[in-house]
């Protein structure tokens, strides 16, 4: 089924091992270029609404700028095993400036420490003023590497 799928795909999104990570309260790790050219990792809570990865951060972040500047963005969310299960996305990052808490915010932190701790780290920071950036990522290419039924490039030799 999927797991003949070539790298790149968009259909991976559906895999098993993607769904799990999706789902998972793992962090998102965000590659981007900043604002001086040089490459950045970023990890930050995400939430998967069935479309776009959603990261959120509060205004006057430099990711924000160079996100703007330069939109492609590649993620990782991934779990250390053993086996390591990694879901790869790479696709452009829309930036929409937010008064107030991005609505994801508020879900990825219920989903990561329970409703109540959730609602209570984002209480903390909803006052009145703050700005938000909202941050979706559309996927436009995907991978998975399971190292069991999905193995890397160099290792495909290995599977039947």
């Amino acid at each position: 089924m999927n797991d003949r799928l070539r790298q790149g795909d968009l259909r991976l999104i559906e895999h098993e091992v993607a769904a799990r990570l999706l789902a998972s309260k793992e962090l998102a790790r965000m590659a981007y270029v900043a604002s001086d050219g040089t490459p950045r990792v970023f990890p930050m809570m995400f939430h998967w609404n069935g479309e776009e990865v959603v990261m959120a951060t509060f205004g006057g972040a430099a990711k924000i700028a160079a996100l703007r500047a330069r939109p492609d963005v590649a993620l990782t969310i991934d779990a250390p095993g053993p086996p390591p299960e990694v879901l790869l996305i790479r696709g452009p990052a829309e930036v929409v400036e937010v008064d107030g808490i991005v609505h994801e915010y508020r879900l990825a932190h219920h989903r990561y420490f329970g409703e109540e701790q959730g609602e209570q780290v984002v209480a903390a920071v909803d006052r009145p003023g703050v700005t938000m950036a909202r941050i979706a990522v559309r996927p436009t290419w995907a991978g998975v590497l399971d190292f069991s039924s999905r193995m890397p490039g160099p290792l495909r030799h290995l599977e039947s």
